[in-house]
């Protein structure tokens, strides 16, 4: 992709995934995940030339000027978007694919001191929430979404969401909770309005994709809240169960008692008669 294409896409993804952003200017001067990126480029450049000082430097930069720390070699695909950055890691190693959105706090690290690939691999249109680990050499299918505060060790499959520490898939293939079809529509609208050419099938494809983002990560099942309610829903019926069982015994009592009473009187008559 060329340089400026390259930097104007970076925007537009800002623009498509962040409500908060207002204008061209504001981005470029005050989206530290941008910033992070664009230095990214530089230190990765100068690390596969074999400059690994100079790229370690500009990584350092990098993070005392946004608080967003990746490693030199790490890969990262176009649209990525880095949201609120502070404490992100991202490990030599890793790989992240097209269009992956990054929360405060995520580290995309390795789990010792082992040699070679380490760090994961992140597929395409993947969203990883505030303070996630992911870590280990494994992949993150496209498409997945990982919740806040969850600790991942193992594979990911696509279309997966993964919460909890360890962090276990609870949807896959899930339903989306936006009707994407409409919101493409209206995002396809903006961008004719902004001078792009929505009807050349290379440039509505890479929109089409870019805004492929589940970002809903807020919206995840609660397995333990979910077992809890099952408990809660169990004793409930076994507390009508018992408040039955009760009802039942108190009334055949009841039955037994005037039982009861009947002979006793039955036995006085009878007395009485005999005595006559």
């Amino acid at each position: 992709m060329k340089f400026f294409a390259r930097i104007r896409k970076d925007i537009r993804v800002i623009f498509e995934r962040d409500p908060a952003a207002k204008s061209t200017l504001e981005v470029i001067l005050c989206y530290s995940g941008l910033h992070a990126i664009w230095l990214h480029r530089i230190s990765h450049a100068l690390f596969e030339r074999g400059w690994i000082v100079s790229a370690r430097l500009v990584s350092n930069f990098c993070r005392f000027l946004t608080g967003i720390e990746i490693h030199p070699g790490a890969k990262i695909g176009d649209g990525l978007f880095i949201d609120h950055g502070t404490g992100i890691v991202i490990g030599e190693t890793a790989e992240l694919g097209k269009n992956v959105t990054l929360y405060q706090g995520v580290t995309l690290g390795g789990t010792g001191k082992e040699k070679g690939k380490r760090h994961p691999t992140i597929g395409n249109n993947v969203v990883i929430a505030t303070g996630a680990k992911v870590l280990g050499s494994f992949k993150v299918g496209d498409h997945a979404k990982i919740g806040a505060g969850s600790v991942v060790l193992k594979e990911v499959p696509p279309h997966a969401t993964v919460v909890g520490i360890p962090g276990r898939v609870v949807v896959l293939h899930g339903k989306r909770i936006h009707n994407e079809e409409e919101y493409k529509k209206v995002w396809l609208e903006h961008c004719a309005k902004r001078g792009m050419n929505v009807n050349d099938p290379a440039v509505h494809a890479e929109i089409c994709d870019e805004i492929d983002v589940d970002l809903d990560h807020d919206i995840l099942p609660d397995p333990e809240r979910e077992m809890i309610e099952v408990a809660l829903r169990q004793i409930q019926r076994l507390e009508e169960k018992v408040n039955r069982l009760e009802a039942e015994l108190a009334a055949a009592r009841e039955e037994i008692s005037d039982g009861a009473l009947r002979t006793s009187e039955l036995e006085v008559v009878l007395g009485e008669e005999k005595n006559e």
